[in-house]
């Protein structure tokens, strides 16, 4: 599976640098120097990772941490050359997921975006809610051993929820993470897509979250 990454940085040679070791290591990176550009990709596409600078030409680092947080659980790693403990406790309370200070060393940066990988299962080879597991590699899914079959859209949907377990996703979220489409145009589809994959499931873990968007309710 391809682990997608999203960096922003104004710091050119610090952008060029993470990028290019980032890609030494397999992961496909967006990189941007704006915060007001990554605002706009992080409603348009999913990551993965978002490693994050704070001091940012437009939209700053806490605020999109937060605009992200209203979006899904994708790990946040705050990368600063604001070492003091305001900005790293502001940062954690807004639930970024780990801290790095500049100047840093680039091997140990590259260990913490594993860690944060393998905590968030990015590079786990399977996903279980309960009796239902999903293998991203293999675009597969399964219930007590047993395959079931999936179009691309109902897999997509199913891997979203299963990384956000037990977690509200609102209708806009899954727009926008799935189809990347405007809302009101594909709404219909996007509920369609969820009807028939409640169907296929043979346990009730999707949940309906009147007005808001659906959950998946699940161990694992």
């Amino acid at each position: 599976m391809e682990i997608k990454i999203l960096l922003v940085e104004d710091d050119e040679h610090i952008l060029n640098s993470v990028t290019a070791f980032l890609e030494g290591e397999g992961y496909i990176v967006d990189a941007c120097d704006d915060g007001d550009i990554a605002l706009e990709r992080i409603y348009e596409k999913s990551y993965h990772l978002v490693i994050l600078d704070i001091m940012l030409p437009g939209a700053d680092g806490h605020k999109i941490l937060k605009e992200l947080r209203s979006l899904n659980n994708t790990p946040v790693l705050m990368l600063s050359a604001l070492g003091d403990d305001g900005n790293q406790i502001r940062s954690f309370d807004a639930l970024a997921d780990d801290y790095v200070t500049k100047p840093f060393k680039i091997q140990l940066l590259l260990k913490r975006v594993a860690a944060l990988l393998r905590r968030s299962g990015a590079l786990a080879k399977e996903i279980r809610a309960g009796d239902i597991t999903l293998y991203p590699d293999d675009f597969k899914v399964t219930y007590q051993e047993r395959e079931i079959t999936l179009t691309l859209k109902e897999f997509e949907i199913l891997s979203l929820f299963m990384h956000n377990k037990n977690r509200t996703l609102t209708y806009e979220v899954i727009m926008s993470q799935v189809y990347g489409y405007d809302f009101d145009r594909l709404g219909n589809t996007m509920q369609a897509h969820i009807k028939n994959l409640r169907a296929k499931l043979p346990v009730d873990i999707i949940k309906t979250v009147r007005g808001v968007g659906y959950r998946l309710e699940g161990e694992g």
